[in-house]
């Protein structure tokens, strides 16, 4: 789930987070939110984007097109997870949304218990049918990542963090603050995993991940060479925060994390965790 520090609008915000192959038709859902997407309005309406229920269930609708796209990744995170089928452990998904990257954690680790976090209640709500299998085993939160102060719902002290699409919405300032904040939730030995897109730092990087993402999608090179003022817009904000690997890396050690690795990467989507030293007392 996004925050309300950004300003990405509805459109933008799921093609990104979905990763659905072509962008939703302007037709679909232009006229339902023309009130709230303004591209000359200098206010911030990603909260009244996420609160809105007709985007929440455009959004519950897209859940096949996001488990065809990142749910392997997911998986592959769940089992990054240092636990064994029979360990009981609680993690905290940040920016949960409905619950993807949850589901495939509850699923691989069935005495887990999770706790999400999101800011947005019409999405929270979005997921009470996906989430009905994992009954017992799970909670939502309500919590604006683009603020420092954690509500007390959360646990003081977790097995694992994770998020999945969403800290790359943060300014660098705020990642860092999480990042810091994220260490002092975990247990020692608690594991930090994060899955994103991240901002290549050389041209000829560049040049490569754009030559094989217009092979895998044809509009997106259509978009790039001949987008309309919108389209323009929308992915200079999708892009307005995100930033190198490297630098989010530095962001783990910083806050002390250790085993800091990237676990997983295909173009500029990334898997890269951390733990907590498990000799750093809580």
């Amino acid at each position: 789930m996004l925050t309300a520090d950004t300003a990405t609008t509805f459109a933008s915000a799921i093609n990104a987070r979905s990763g659905c192959s072509r962008p939703l038709p302007q037709w679909r859902h232009h006229d339902r939110i023309a009130n709230l997407l303004r591209m000359d309005q200098p206010a911030d309406t990603n909260a009244a984007i996420w609160q809105s229920s007709d985007i929440a269930q455009t959004w519950a609708a897209e859940a096949a097109a996001r488990e065809r796209n990142h749910g392997a990744q997911w998986r592959f995170m769940a089992d990054l997870l240092p636990f064994s089928e029979a360990d009981a452990f609680t993690f905290l998904d940040l920016g949960a949304g409905t619950g993807n990257l949850s589901r495939a954690i509850l699923e691989r680790h069935p005495r887990s218990t999770a706790v999400l976090a999101d800011f947005s209640e019409q999405m929270m709500s979005a997921a009470e049918g996906e989430m009905k299998p994992f009954a017992g085993r799970y909670s939502y939160i309500k919590f604006d990542m683009s603020s420092g102060e954690w509500p007390a719902d959360i646990p003081a002290q977790l097995d694992a963090i994770v998020a999945s699409l969403c800290i790359h919405h943060l300014p660098d300032e705020r990642k860092q603050g999480l990042f810091r904040e994220i260490f002092e939730h975990l247990v020692p030995g608690g594991w930090s995993v994060n899955y994103d897109p991240v901002r290549p730092e050389d041209h000829a990087v560049r040049s490569v991940w754009q030559r094989v993402g217009d092979r895998y999608d044809p509009e997106m090179a259509r978009r790039r060479l001949h987008p309309t003022p919108e389209e323009r817009a929308r992915h200079e904000n999708h892009l307005r925060y995100m930033i190198p690997l490297t630098r989010q890396l530095g962001y783990l050690q910083a806050a002390g994390f250790e085993g800091i690795d990237v676990y997983w990467k295909q173009l500029e989507w990334v898997v890269y965790a951390g733990c907590r030293p498990a000799d750093v007392a809580a």
